[in-house]
């Protein structure tokens, strides 16, 4: 039987969205977190993967926000609000200018067991703020 390939030899997308599947209610990441961890990824590319997911998706979409800690426009507002909405009910708390406290709800990014056995690298070069 072939062996099953590392997820680092999937496409793009399909990285982003395995990362993006490992942040757990009540945490967000930014777009550069994500493509840190994806590697050969730009925080944009991380975007446009956000914007393609399927509103049935089990991609939880809405944890990916900016470096900010805001939530970037979209071009279908509705979106925009639906991404509050659902942080907010997995217990994410906006401050008044409309930022998440990145320093209380930042995940940590995968366990390093998760890196390895889908062949990341365990010390990307992430580091923000």
């Amino acid at each position: 039987m072939k062996p099953k390939p590392a997820l680092v030899d999937q496409p793009i997308y399909q990285r982003i969205y395995s990362v993006v599947q490992q942040i757990p209610a009540g945490r967000v990441a930014t777009y550069g977190q994500i493509a840190t961890v994806v590697g050969n990824c730009t925080a944009r590319m991380v975007g446009y993967a956000m914007a393609a997911v399927d509103g049935s998706s089990a991609v939880p979409w809405q944890r990916v926000i900016n470096a900010q800690g805001k939530i970037s426009p979209r071009a279908d507002s509705l979106s925009t609000e639906q991404q509050r909405v659902r942080l907010a009910e997995e217990g994410i708390m906006f401050e008044p200018a409309g930022r998440v406290n990145l320093r209380r709800y930042r995940w940590s990014g995968p366990p390093l067991e998760w890196l390895l056995a889908h062949g990341f690298d365990p010390e990307p070069t992430w580091r923000e703020g």
